[in-house]
């Protein structure tokens, strides 16, 4: 059995689409990133994205019996092509009809240079089932960002990519997803503790 503690990373306070920029996170509330260590499992591995508001995050949680794996490109958030960094209104009147289709019928749906729901998806299992296949009894606690998380999420419930979307994923919390003989149990989504 491989338990999966996804955290989403600190807030950047970006009003603005964000994948693959490298912005940081805000990890000046010390009490809540506290409380976050003290309820992830004590001993465990721990990976996270390669972007630096992930692995600040996880330098932020990391516990003295923590093993870190590399940092990963894997579990990066979606990549938005040229939206990223543009506000979601901008993306509306620049893409109209293509932002719709992206947010109304995920999957195969993609931003210009950038990719769908279902390549990332499919980036992010392949990496999740490669870890599972190292690491068949181990806690993993993985900081990534909320497209990540919620690929998970659909994957783990069975459900399309648009009742993956209707799931919160704030910042600083974690869903656990247990994967047992090839299947995923979620556990619990986007708790904050």
């Amino acid at each position: 059995m491989t338990i999966w503690h996804w955290v989403r990373h600190g807030p950047t306070h970006e009003k603005a689409f964000v994948g693959w920029r490298d912005v940081p996170a805000d990890l000046s509330n010390k009490d809540q990133i506290a409380r976050l260590r003290a309820y992830l499992p004590d001993t465990a591995l721990m990976v996270s994205s390669d972007l630096i508001r992930a692995s600040a995050t996880a330098d932020a949680v990391q516990a003295s019996a923590h093993t870190r794996l590399p940092h990963v490109a894997d579990i990066r958030e979606f990549n938005f092509g040229v939206w990223d960094g543009l506000h979601f209104s901008k993306v509306a009147e620049r893409d109209p009809e293509l932002s719709r289709a992206y947010w109304e019928t995920p999957g195969d749906v993609a931003p210009p240079q950038g990719e769908s729901w279902n390549m990332a998806a499919k980036r992010v299992n392949s990496f999740v089932d490669r870890i599972n296949a190292a690491h068949p009894s181990a806690d993993i606690i993985a900081v990534a960002h909320i497209g990540v998380i919620l690929t998970q999420v659909q994957r783990g419930l069975g459900v399309s990519a648009y009742e993956a979307l209707s799931h919160s994923i704030d910042n600083l919390s974690t869903t656990r997803i247990v994967w047992s003989g090839g299947q995923a149990r979620v556990e619990t989504i986007n708790h904050c503790p």
